[in-house]
């Protein structure tokens, strides 16, 4: 039997394993079950890929997307895997001639939907079968799905009922304590082996706005550090995606829109242009990126605050998987949490969902506003750990200066109080600046004793304050949803004067050279034009073989092409991601491409 190590360099083309991977691929190859938490591009599936071709039998991969488990499939027969899938977008001949192959022993890997694996015929299917491994990839779509729209993720523990000596593996880069606990229970792994191999993503610089139009700071975002290059943009309703992708094109930007309501051929269609050309940015509501497996994506934006700090991980996870750096970058303000507010009391979930939900709002909003080190404080949520500033985000790189506003504080919580707990931070701060607004008189709130105490601070300046005092939790969004603001426990000792109160003075708008940032971004290579030429040619090569570029070849693989310079193919092959068959696919074309820049 060939060991894992050697099917790492023969057929992927790298000499180590990262992370905790030998151990846990040590472990299943035991028989042992597991459930691996690596972060994105870390190297998730090999976990599973490489059992599933040292252990005798064929791999089952329980996929929860589409476009996943194609891209996987492409990516592993470039690599001479021998890879299939069955899915809703095949015919019957289709389905019959994946399954004649499984029953002859000619797939090392078949990758499935859950609806599909839990199928009473498909479990008959199965049980005919020798498997080396059942992996279910996406774990944490367990917690996150099981309870909505796909119901089959709440059976998958039974596999290991149905197949007790295949060992089973769940693989997931985002997942929580609570999560993590949910998975190991709902797929029945309380025996299994847990490996973190932590959630740091050292390659993504993180960065936070407060919105003073959001779209002109996404346009100036994306021309001064990421021009020309794959992004995605986030936003949270399907009119927002439409809107924005089309004024991005109507400034030059090569935008396009993608969400749920629209049909099935267009999705896919944008999707494979996402995924096979450059520069392309996808304006998106979250039905978009789970199943993107595109390593060059250089910045995620968010023009909306996510519902959770998970959430975001995992959305601003896609960006950077090659490794290279890449930007998460986030506009927000009062209104993201007022609308998830809403959207939370609005749902059809239990006391006990919502509660958990607006938790997960306060510990979003908390982040926004936190004036430490954000990889820390995005880190420590997973229990994960930062012990010294990062470097690499906006708190870090521009360190924000605090105030002392116990007195503004006071006068806030007081308004709060004086009105009733009913109203939201407008028409507080209009009281607070003595402003007869025609709300302000009928509600008689010019004659409360709070009524123009605020005039030494402007508008601006009170909507920093009240958005800083829900984030740190010393008054609190009235529970119907309508962006009232209430005081809670935490507001008494302010208002007794028991305790200081300090805010962060909102940062200035940043003023980034653009040169300085293209620089910044650009790969490292001497000389340009030999650059350009190994993608010329990796983009020739995909379009010949009806696959996105980065499955020739991810960037970083081409970067160190770009820069050792190989002259023949064991030089080559010694290059990280070029397993045997690559180099035997595709190394004559790139030492030709070589051989003209010496």
């Amino acid at each position: 039997m060939e060991s894992p190590l050697d099917i790492l360099r023969r057929v992927f083309g790298y000499d180590g394993f990262r992370l905790q991977q030998g151990q846990a691929i040590e472990h299943v190859m035991s028989g042992g079950d597991c459930l691996v938490l690596m972060p994105t591009g870390g190297g998730k599936s090999l976990c599973y890929q490489i059992p599933a071709l040292a252990r005798p039998g064929m791999g089952l991969v329980v996929s929860p997307l589409i476009a996943l488990m194609e891209d996987q499939v492409k990516a592993l027969r470039q690599n001479g895997v021998r890879a299939s899938y069955m899915n809703s977008t095949m015919d019957y001949e289709g389905f019959l001639t994946v399954s004649r192959a499984a029953l002859r022993g000619e797939l090392d890997v078949l990758y499935v939907a859950p609806e599909r694996v839990m199928k009473e015929r498909f479990i008959d299917f199965l049980s005919r079968l020798k498997l080396s491994v059942i992996a279910i990839d996406e774990a944490h779509c367990v917690s996150q799905w099981g309870h909505d729209f796909r119901p089959e993720y709440l059976r998958l523990g039974e596999l290991g009922r149905l197949f007790p000596d295949v060992p089973r593996i769940a693989v997931t880069a985002t997942a929580d304590e609570i999560t993590r606990k949910e998975i190991i229970s709902r797929l029945d792994l309380s025996r299994g082996k847990l490996f973190v191999s932590g959630f740091d993503r050292p390659n993504i610089n993180y960065q936070v706005v407060l919105k003073d139009n959001p779209r002109r700071q996404l346009l100036a975002f994306i021309r001064e550090k990421h021009a020309g290059h794959s992004g995605i943009v986030y936003c949270m309703t399907r009119k927002k995606t439409e809107d924005t992708a089309k004024w991005l094109s109507s400034q030059g930007i090569n935008a396009m829109a993608y969400h749920g309501g629209m049909d099935g051929d267009t999705r896919r269609e944008y999707q494979r242009i996402f995924q096979e050309e450059d520069g392309v940015v996808i304006v998106a509501t979250i039905a978009f990126g789970m199943g993107i497996d595109k390593p060059d994506v250089r910045f995620v934006a968010h023009l909306d605050m996510p519902k959770s700090l998970a959430a975001y991980y995992q959305e601003t996870g896609r960006a950077g998987r090659d490794g290279l750096p890449a930007d998460a970058w986030m506009a927000y303000g009062m209104a993201d949490v007022t609308g998830q507010l809403r959207l939370i009391e609005m749902s059809d979930g239990d006391r006990a969902f919502k509660t958990i939900n607006r938790q997960n709002l306060d510990v979003m909003l908390g982040y926004c506003e936190t004036t430490e080190c954000r990889r820390k404080t995005l880190l420590s949520f997973f229990g994960d750990s930062c012990t010294v500033p990062c470097g690499n985000c906006d708190t870090c790189n521009n360190p924000v200066s605090t105030w002392d506003g116990t007195i503004q504080a006071q006068k806030a919580l007081s308004c709060v109080y004086r009105t009733g707990q009913t109203y939201g931070a407008g028409h507080l701060i209009d009281v607070l600046l003595g402003k007869n607004t025609p709300k302000v008189i009928e509600a008689g709130h010019d004659s409360v004793s709070t009524f123009g105490i605020g005039k030494e601070m402007d508008e601006k300046r009170w909507r920093s304050v009240f958005r800083q005092l829900l984030a740190l939790g010393l008054v609190m969004l009235d529970p119907q949803g309508y962006g009232g603001l209430r005081l809670c426990r935490e507001s008494r000792p302010v208002l007794k004067g028991e305790r200081s109160v300090y805010f962060r003075f909102d940062p200035e708008k940043a003023r980034t050279s653009r040169v300085e940032a293209k620089t910044k971004e650009r790969p490292a290579v001497a000389d340009g034009s030999l650059w350009e030429a190994l993608r010329a040619k990796r983009m020739e090569l995909a379009k010949a073989q009806g696959v996105p570029a980065y499955v020739i070849f991810h960037d970083s693989t081409m970067l160190e092409i770009a820069q050792c310079m190989p002259r023949t193919l064991d030089e080559l092959g010694c290059i990280e991601g070029i397993g045997c068959k690559k180099l035997e696919l595709y190394g004559p074309a790139f030492l030709d491409v070589l051989e003209k820049f010496r």
